[in-house]
């Protein structure tokens, strides 16, 4: 494999190398020798703190030298070399770090030191072609070493410059160059993405298919920085990963057990399989966030009362027991489950566990999140089932978009057979997959498992800074009589026995420990009521700011900010959300999210606080918004618009609709395999939501906000449903008196019908039901 030495640079920290006595002349000549003989790229660093911030900031770094004599040299150094060197180690377990002295004999170097460091160099005892030799070699040796084993075996490969005769067709790129448009899209990819694009008839990589060879290595060195006993690398999306397993373990007629807070891939994939699902329903607090489902809910005496009470599971198969449970982990707004618990409960009456670990990959690598992730360590009982975890590997780590992970842990005596598992992965499998997204896997698995604590902690830190400071700032305000975004999250914590306000509460403590994070009924900042104890926690990476207008309680002031007005305006000044709700918005600090980032939405919350206390003209604030719709807004302030808006949620009980409708499972008449079929068969129609009434629509509808089914196919929408039909008509409402803010409901289509929008959804025809 060819090496690019000049990007990986050598850092040489000593102040003597801008000198002009000897030590300083070797340096350079050293240093010369790096560059221009052995064509490497050459960083200076004059003291060990300004190393410490460049080393910080640099993860491009191939090798470190260390003048050891520093201190001697400059009386103003307040860092030690073998402080630096432990820092530096502590970052990095593999990066070369060369200690170059001439005043120490090597037994007067600290032994912790020397079992941190990669070798020593006398600046005097040696030439500076053999000085610079030894630190290219370390260099090197560290570079083969960053390349996990198969995006190495991919880069060695696209670097032979092999004739190529197979699929993809533009071959490497060359294809591309025979148009203007190609050569555009060649020029701005660059030459090694396309090729590194190559196809299943490469034997050198293996088979993803049948994960054999550096593919298979991959996914094996996978499952072990995982947790896991089978891991499958699958390419397109987590919402695939859960087809795969649903569709490997459950045949038509099992009965699933299934969060009502699911992501839609699991609905479809009870389509796909034909189960037969009884439903987990989810808290909410009086703000309108997702909490945990109730941990009596998997206990078997609730889970069979569920199922005698389902007029979809016929009697003959009510004694059967529940082949899956799905349950979303952790939730949309960061509330993690302690799996340890839940798994105690499910074991008795569940064969397999499913966790739809989406948006939490990461958990396995930071203590803060002990016990509360699907691949949890521990001892594992005869009776244990085994567990499922399918990861977004995309979405807070740092694979390419749709790559993903699916993980399988055994059972105590139930193992997946990874013959049988594979039929199903296969069915769902490309036979041409992208090896570029492969090698984002494998890159990802080799971050996690050199410095995957050490990341999470900075991630979680930086997230912390920014929870205290959105506190502090809203603590401010307050006490000048003024308002300002909150957060979801403790109020108080407790810290060696002393309740302290989170803003006060030391940020260390909050980075590195549970407890403060855990949800309890004694501190009730959540506000669930009944929650259990050592249940669930906050992630503190997952970000869910709050905007006036509501309390904890549910009670809802005479003005307010509706989160959707902010989060349109971030998105025009380019800052984009994660997920809008009626008074708060959510945002990830992942390991992409920079302090630059964390300052630029702060800076842009406060000027959105000084444009809204001002009443600046909307036509200044979201000029979009109203040359979208001048005849609505035009004239009219942003406070003004604000202020209506939420008098408008409050006065129509918007929330309490809301809150009422996901209270309700309505009555089954299909189950949605059978509602997606009477899809197929063209035995649906459009029905307009105010004539729904007693209809059974044949597809899910999704509002978002909260973005969970609100009713599956096969759901009747009679009496018992009309919480349901209320949220809707009332969401139809909203859009036609707040035009710009359509929400996204998957499952519905609008019309306009004299000068107003209508909701409507494909319904199973009427004639069809009453036969």
């Amino acid at each position: 494999m060819k090496m690019s030495k000049s990007a990986w640079p050598v850092m040489i920290v000593s102040q003597e190398l801008n000198l002009g006595n000897d030590n300083g002349v070797r340096l350079r000549e050293i240093a010369a020798e790096l560059e221009h003989v052995q064509e490497c790229k050459v960083i200076p660093s004059f003291t060990y703190e300004d190393a410490w911030e460049l080393f910080l900031s640099r993860a491009d770094l191939g090798a470190v030298v260390v003048d050891w004599d520093l201190p001697f040299d400059d009386g103003e150094e307040h860092m030690t070399p073998d402080e630096f060197v432990h820092k530096m180690r502590e970052r990095n377990k593999k990066i070369p770090i060369l200690l170059m002295t001439d005043r120490l004999e090597t037994e007067n170097i600290p032994t912790g030191a020397l079992g941190e460091i990669n070798g020593c160099l006398w600046k005097n005892a040696d030439t500076a072609e053999f000085i610079a030799g030894r630190i290219e070699i370390h260099l090197v040796e560290y570079i083969k070493s960053v390349f996990p084993v198969f995006f190495g075996e991919l880069v060695k490969y696209a670097e032979e410059y092999k004739y190529a005769w197979h699929t993809p067709g533009h071959l490497g790129g060359q294809g591309f160059l025979r148009s203007p448009a190609g050569v555009a899209m060649y020029k701005f990819f660059g030459e090694n993405t396309f090729r590194a694009d190559l196809s299943i008839s490469v034997p050198e990589l293996g088979s993803l298919l049948d994960h054999e060879g550096v593919v298979g290595d991959a996914e094996r060195n996978s499952a072990r920085v995982f947790g896991a006993d089978q891991t499958y690398y699958v390419l397109n999306g987590t919402s695939t990963v859960n087809q795969i397993v649903w569709r490997s373990q459950l045949v038509r007629d099992d009965i699933a057990f299934v969060d009502r807070n699911c992501h839609k891939s699991l609905n479809y994939a009870m389509v796909i399989t034909e189960a037969l699902p009884v439903y987990m329903v989810p808290r909410r607090n009086r703000r309108g966030i997702i909490g945990p489902v109730r941990l009596s809910e998997f206990s078997p005496e609730s889970i069979h009362a569920k199922i005698q009470a389902s007029k979809l599971i016929p009697d003959a198969l009510k004694t059967h027991t529940v082949k899956m449970s799905a349950l979303t982990n952790s939730t949309y707004d960061g509330v993690c489950y302690n799996v340890i618990n839940i798994k105690s409960q499910l074991e008795k009456s569940v064969e397999n566990l499913h966790f739809d670990e989406a948006w939490y990959a990461y958990a396995r690598f930071n203590p803060m999140y002990k016990n509360h992730y699907g691949m949890a360590d521990g001892p594992v009982k005869p009776d244990d089932p085994p567990i499922f975890c399918s990861q977004s590997t995309h979405k807070l780590l740092t694979a390419f978009s749709q790559a993903s992970m699916l993980h399988i842990k055994d059972g105590g005596t139930v193992k997946i057979n990874p013959d049988e598992f594979n039929e199903s992965y296969m069915m769902h499998g490309s036979t041409s997959p992208q090896y570029n997204m492969i090698a984002s896997l494998d890159v990802a698995t080799q971050m996690m498992d050199d410095q995957g604590e050490l990341l999470m902690h900075d991630i979680i830190r930086e997230a912390v800074q920014l929870r205290k400071k959105v506190a502090e700032l809203n603590r401010e305000f307050k006490d000048k009589g003024s308002w300002f975004f909150d957060m979801w999250q403790p109020r108080m914590v407790e810290i060696d026995g002393r309740k302290v306000p989170f803003a006060d509460a030391d940020i260390d403590y909050l980075a590195s420990h549970q407890e403060p994070w855990v949800m309890s009924a004694d501190n009730n900042w959540h506000g669930f009521d009944d929650i259990e104890p050592d249940y669930v926690m906050l992630d503190p990476i997952k970000l869910t700011i709050t905007t006036p207008g509501i309390d904890d309680a549910g009670v809802m002031a005479d003005w307010g900010i509706p989160a959707s007005i902010l989060t349109n305006y971030l998105i025009d000044h380019n800052i984009v959300c994660e997920k809008t709700d009626y008074y708060s918005f959510l945002m990830l600090n992942s390991l992409g999210t920079t302090r630059a980032k964390q300052g630029t939405l702060l800076a842009e919350l406060l000027k959105f606080k000084e444009a809204f206390d001002a009443n600046l003209p909307l036509a200044q604030v979201l000029p979009e918004l109203v040359k979208s719709h001048p005849e609505r807004y035009a004239g009219t302030g942003i406070k003004d618009h604000c202020v209506e808006m939420h008098r408008w949620i409050k006065e129509h009980q918007l929330l309490d609709k809301m809150q009422d409708a996901f209270e309700v499972i309505p009555d089954q008449a299909l189950k949605p395999a059978d509602a997606y079929h009477e899809v197929v068969r063209r035995n649906v129609e459009y029905v307009r939501l105010d004539k729904m009434g007693g209809r059974i629509p044949a597809v899910m509808m999704v509002p978002y906000p909260p973005g969970i089914p609100i009713i599956m196919g096969g759901e009747i929408l009679n009496d018992r449903a009309r919480p349901i039909h209320d949220y809707l008509l009332a969401r139809q409402a909203f859009e036609n008196h707040f035009p710009g803010y359509e929400g996204d409901i998957h499952g519905v289509e609008r019309e306009v019908v004299n000068g107003k929008t209508c909701f409507k959804t494909l319904c199973v025809k009427q004639n069809l039901i009453e036969k």
